[in-house]
């Protein structure tokens, strides 16, 4: 199996590329490493285009979180922008130039790293504007992207996966229960393993169980 990670320095990244290490070939990028910019297309055609070959799967595990707002008087135009760019416009992107280093011929698998902050229908308590906004557009971003991709590709899975709350620098001060990077991987590995192509588009945690929009 030849794997694709992106954001691959990363707590996420890297536990998800060291553990696809055991199953095959894997070609880890990062910012930090190959001056990958998500947010830039130029460096995402220039990074993505010098790959040659396909990828039976792919985990794009960019992200971040800025500066949660707890209320509306913290909102901030330049904070929006900046996280709808790094978390729904940067993996749009990604997605747009992946698409040719996926085989039509057998199964695909791409798997989007989402939170279950983006869920609409799980939002309870509110705040947390533009992350929550910004994974919400993700979400259709992939579920969009994955409609247009069943046609070219029928065995191909496409899919927002929610990874628990995980023990990285992104958490830090988090009261929630947390798993280890490690863990957090082979949970989502094993969930886009498990899925369908009837399921593309979907939106799952790290158990598989579907979350709502």
């Amino acid at each position: 199996m030849r794997s694709l990670v992106i954001g691959a320095s990363g707590g996420i990244g890297a536990a998800l590329a060291q553990g696809l290490a055991a199953r095959g070939e894997v070609v880890a990028l990062s910012r930090s490493r190959d001056g990958l910019d998500v947010t830039q297309e130029a460096s995402v055609a220039r990074v993505l285009g010098a790959l040659n070959g396909s990828f039976d799967l792919v985990m794009i595990a960019t992200g971040a979180l800025g500066r949660p707002e707890k209320a509306l008087r913290g909102l901030d135009a330049a904070q929006l922008a900046a996280q709808f760019a790094v978390n729904a416009i940067g993996p749009a992107l990604v997605i747009k130039h992946l698409v040719r280093l996926l085989p039509k011929d057998r199964p695909a698998r791409v798997g989007v790293l989402s939170a279950r902050v983006g869920s609409i229908g799980d939002n309870a308590l509110g705040g947390w504007y533009s992350y929550r906004a910004a994974k919400a557009a993700l979400n259709q971003l992939v579920h969009t992207a994955a409609i247009e991709l069943a046609r070219s590709h029928p065995q191909a899975v496409l899919a927002c996966l929610h990874p628990g709350t995980v023990a990285t620098g992104f958490t830090e001060g988090f009261p929630a229960p947390k798993v280890t990077p490690e863990v957090a991987a082979q949970n989502l590995l094993r969930v886009l393993a498990e899925l369908t192509p009837a399921e593309t588009g979907g939106f799952h945690d790290w158990a598989g169980k579907p979350v709502a929009w």
